[in-house]
C-alpha cells in the first residue's frame, strides 16, 4: 500500500488536488473517461502549466451553461450511488460531500436536508471530490498526510456577499486541524479543499521522516508573483513513512497545585494519547518546593495535551521540543499460571529477547486470588515463559 502527503504551504483546493494526483502517473485521458461516468455537463482540461518558475499541473473543470439551479444532500447522494464507481470509491465521496453538506448546513443556519449547493459549483466539486477518490484507489494510496494548512488571508467574493478568510464553511471544517495565515492576500484552501483532506487525511504534521518515490504537483488558479501556488503530493511505500519517529516532551514547573491535581491529570493526559508521564520534585527560585510535570507524546498530539495542561493544571506556561528515542519491539504473550491467564510483556532487540515483564496488576489479582506474595506470581510467570520456549525449540 502507498500513502501520500501534502504540502500544502500553499494552500489546497479540489483541482490541486487532482492536478497533483494526476502528476504522479495517471493517464489524464484515462481519468476523464472515467469522469465521464458521473454524466455531468463538464468539460475536464488538462495541462501543463508554471507557478512562478515551477512546473505543475493544471485542471480545470469547465461548466456548461445550463438552467440555474441548486443541488441538495440527496440529489449528489443519488448520482453518486448510481455512478458507475466501485463501493470505496462511493463510500469516501459520500463521506467528504456529508461532511461539506453538515458544515453548509450549520453556518447558514439550515437543516441538513436543506443546506445546498449551486448547481455549477456543486458539479465542480463533485469531478473534484470524486476525481480525488478515483485518483487514490487508481494509485493504491491507503493513507493520507498532510502539512498544516496556509489558510491566507482577506477577503473572498461568493454567492453569499464579501466573506473574510477562511469564509465560514472553511472555517467550520478545519475545526481541530493546524493552520495558518502567510504571504498572500487571498483565499487558498477552498471548500472542497478542505472537505476533501479533513475527511480523508490521517493527520497533519510538519514534514516528517520520508523515503517517496515521487512528487506530484498541482497548479492552483492564480499565478502570484514570488510565491508558488503549488500543492505539492509525496508518494511512497506506505511502510516508508515514519509520522511517529520524532516525539515531543511538553514540560511544565509547577509550584502552586496539589498532589491530588496532578494526579489527576496522568489519566487525562493518557486519554489524549500520551506515551508517558512522569512528576519529578525541583526546587525553583527563592528555594519554593515544586513539581516538574513531564508529558511525552507524538507530534500530532502535543496541541491537545498543551490545552489539557492548561486547562487541567495550575500551570500557566509550558515548554515543549523534540526528542529522538528508540524504543525495543514489543510483544504480548498470555501465560498460565496456577491455573490463571497473566500477560507478559516480551521485548526484543534485532530478534533477541532482551527483557521479559509479566503485568503486575494480573499478577496481583492472581496473588490476592491464590493468597501467594506477588513476587512468586512474578517468578512463576518468568519461569514458565522461558520453559514454553525450551518447549517450542525441542
Amino acid at each position: 500500500m502507498k500513502y501520500i502527503y501534502f504540502d500544502a504551504s500553499a494552500g489546497l483546493s479540489g483541482d490541486m488536488i487532482l492536478g497533483a494526483l494526476l502528476d504522479l502517473g495517471v493517464s489524464p485521458s484515462h481519468f476523464k473517461e472515467k469522469m465521464a461516468g458521473l454524466k455531468l455537463p463538464v468539460d475536464i482540461q488538462v495541462k501543463e502549466t508554471k507557478r512562478t518558475s515551477l512546473r505543475a499541473l493544471k485542471v480545470d473543470v469547465l461548466v456548461k451553461k445550463h438552467k440555474a439551479g441548486t443541488r441538495k444532500w440527496s440529489d449528489v447522494e443519488t448520482l453518486i450511488k448510481k455512478s458507475p464507481f466501485s463501493p470505496p470509491i462511493k463510500k469516501n465521496s459520500l463521506a467528504i460531500f456529508k461532511k461539506l453538506f453538515q458544515a453548509e448546513a450549520k453556518v447558514h443556519g439550515r437543516k441538513f436536508q436543506e443546506a445546498h449547493l449551486h448547481e455549477a459549483g456543486a458539479d465542480d466539486a463533485i469531478v473534484d471530490v470524486v476525481g480525488c477518490c478515483f485518483l487514490a484507489d487508481a494509485l493504491n494510496v491507503d493513507d493520507f498526510y498532510s502539512s498544516p494548512l496556509n489558510l491566507g488571508q482577506g477577503w473572498v467574493k461568493t454567492s453569499h456577499g464579501r466573506l473574510p478568510v477562511p469564509p465560514p464553511a472553511v472555517a467550520e471544517l478545519l475545526k481541530n486541524v493546524p493552520v495558518y495565515s502567510k504571504h498572500v492576500k487571498v483565499e487558498l484552501v477552498t471548500p472542497t479543499g478542505a472537505a476533501i483532506v479533513s475527511t480523508l487525511v490521517r493527520t497533519f504534521i510538519p514534514f516528517p521522516e520520508i523515503s517517496y518515490e515521487k512528487v506530484g504537483c498541482g497548479a492552483g488558479e492564480k499565478n502570484f508573483r514570488d510565491f508558488p501556488n503549488i500543492l505539492r503530493a509525496f508518494y511512497g511505500d506506505k511502510k516508508e513513512f515514519k509520522a511517529d519517529k520524532k516525539v515531543y516532551i511538553i514540560e511544565a514547573n509547577i509550584d502552586d497545585s496539589t498532589p491530588q491535581v496532578l494526579a489527576s491529570f496522568f489519566d487525562r493526559a493518557f486519554s489524549l494519547g500520551a506515551l508517558d508521564v512522569f512528576l519529578t520534585p525541583i526546587l525553583m527560585k527563592k528555594n519554593r518546593l515544586a513539581t516538574k510535570l513531564t508529558v511525552l507524546a507524538e507530534i500530532d498530539k502535543i496541541e491537545a495535551l498543551i490545552s489539557a495542561v492548561f486547562r487541567e493544571t495550575s500551570s500557566i506556561g509550558v515548554r515543549y521540543f523534540p526528542v529522538e528515542r528508540r524504543v525495543l519491539e514489543r510483544t504480548m504473550k498470555k501465560l498460565r499460571v496456577y491455573g490463571e491467564d497473566v500477560s507478559v510483556k516480551i521485548s526484543s532487540l534485532e530478534g533477541t529477547v532482551v527483557n521479559i515483564q509479566p503485568e503486575f496488576t494480573d499478577c496481583l489479582k492472581l496473588a490476592k486470588k491464590s493468597d501467594r506474595p506477588v513476587k512468586e506470581i512474578i517468578q512463576l510467570a518468568i519461569k514458565e515463559f522461558y520453559l514454553t520456549r525450551k518447549d517450542k525449540k525441542e
